[in-house]
């Protein structure tokens, strides 16, 4: 039986109208703003590598394949601990858990302005990953335990898009920190960002330990009414996601879609951190910008990236359909990625392109992570996610290597251009054959409909 035949009306929270909707929107201010804050910094702790390059491979004697390796070792760390790193969170709480990362991971983020060598450069790195692992697709689970699913898709595209604020104010934020700040002290500008930037994570750890909740059944900032109104939503949808879909970790760990869906977002990380990683310094052999101007510039493609990712995650949720804004997203990605390929010799046009590509792959990662929680429940949900995670990380290892390997070869990025658009345009076919999409009966995405 499939679930949009199991009992329709589970799919979907039952109650008055005005309950759900100020629930929703007392949970989303509650939650999601510390939420964003912390992914926000997460990854302008994870990505200002990218600015420090415009300073750090010079001082530290880098070339192209030697950055790339340093920009790509975080997530060697990052998928070894992926995946236990969930299951301690599942253990012991996703307040306890979340807290902990946010604080180890600023204090080594912090201590990556004292390496002197690239081997220690490379030492912190993978510690960082180390440190971090697990609190992306922690954050997802968090989520899943407090939105009901046509409220999901929202909920993850808000968190989501600190992702790329990060991209598009923190480039300009690490730019003009490492410019002020440099030989401040006898340091140079790019060792004080790695400070500077680090620190808010631990204190973002303490604040969450004292404002995160684990479970609705404990938010008491909601009133029974509307408590009672979650925990039957949420049980009701848990039920269904249990009886249908993955619900152990031993199953989650084997299960056919949690491997395709790995595969996907593996591939459509090779495109967003290929673009994420490199852009600085695409910018700057295209121009004769200042580091600034270079931070400035290299926000318009994340502007445009969150406009389309908002927009259509809102679409997605109001039509219940996933398969068909994740694919078509994704071959927009592909077509921006070959497009700058083919203009390389025209740096506006390339960099047009370039802005069509982020929309598109940006576009589509909220969509796609709507996705895993309908398949998967309980702890199935926690080690799920943190597979298909993991096995995207191996993306965020490769896909800076890779370009290096490629820039250090040819005089401009037009190959590797034409590698990334290559990968994105298999995520577009593998999104195109997903088992899911609208359902026959209540247009609700379920398991294997259509």
């Amino acid at each position: 039986m499939k679930p949009s035949e199991s009992g329709v009306s589970a799919l979907r929270p039952i109650g008055d109208d005005n309950v759900e909707r100020e629930t929703v929107r007392l949970v989303t201010w509650r939650l999601v703003p510390l939420i964003f804050v912390a992914w926000f910094v997460n990854y302008l702790d994870r990505a200002n590598i990218s600015f420090a390059a415009l300073q750090m491979n010079q001082e530290l004697g880098m070339g192209p394949e030697m950055f790339g390796f340093a920009a790509g070792i975080f997530y060697l760390g990052y998928i070894g601990f992926e995946v236990p790193s969930n299951m301690l969170m599942h253990r012991f709480g996703a307040r306890a858990w979340l807290a902990r990362i946010m604080v180890t991971w600023g204090i080594v983020s912090a201590a990556t302005a004292f390496v002197q060598t690239p081997q220690q450069l490379y030492g912190a790195r993978l510690m960082l990953g180390v440190v971090e692992a697990g609190f992306f697709p922690c954050v997802l689970y968090y989520l899943a335990l407090w939105f009901p699913k046509q409220h999901l898709g929202r909920a993850i595209s808000r968190v989501y898009s600190a992702n790329i604020v990060s991209l598009i104010i923190g480039g300009p934020l690490s730019a003009l920190l490492i410019s002020h700040f440099h030989e401040a002290s006898g340091f140079s500008g790019w060792r004080w960002m790695m400070m500077i930037e680090g620190i808010p994570a631990v204190v973002l750890g303490v604040i969450a330990w004292f404002v995160l909740v684990d479970r609705p059944a404990d938010a008491r900032w909601l009133s029974a009414e509307q408590r009672q109104w979650l925990v039957g939503a949420m049980a009701g949808e848990e039920a269904i996601s249990a009886k249908h879909g993955v619900s152990s970790f031993r199953s989650a760990m084997t299960a056919p879609m949690v491997w395709l869906m790995g595969l996907l977002y593996f591939c459509i990380g090779i495109g967003f951190f290929g673009i994420s990683t490199w852009l600085p310094q695409v910018i700057k052999q295209m121009s004769s910008l200042s580091i600034v101007e270079i931070g400035l510039v290299s926000a318009i493609p994340f502007v445009l990236g969150a406009i389309a990712m908002l927009a259509n995650a809102r679409h997605s949720d109001r039509t219940m359909e996933r398969r068909w804004h994740l694919a078509g997203a994704l071959f927009i990605g592909a077509a921006g990625l070959a497009g700058s390929g083919l203009t390389s010799n025209l740096p506006l046009a390339s960099f047009a392109c370039i802005c069509v590509a982020a929309a598109g792959i940006v576009g589509s990662l909220s969509v796609f992570w709507t996705i895993p929680p309908t398949f998967l429940a309980g702890a199935g949900a926690a080690g799920g996610m943190a597979l298909i995670n993991a096995i995207s990380g191996l993306a965020g290892f490769f896909a800076p290597w890779l370009v290096g390997v490629a820039r250090g070869r040819s005089p401009d990025f037009t190959v590797a251009l034409y590698c990334l658009a290559a990968s994105v345009a298999v995520a577009a076919i593998l999104a195109m054959i997903l088992p899911y999409g609208r359902s026959k009966t209540d247009g609700n995405v379920t398991a294997y409909a259509d």
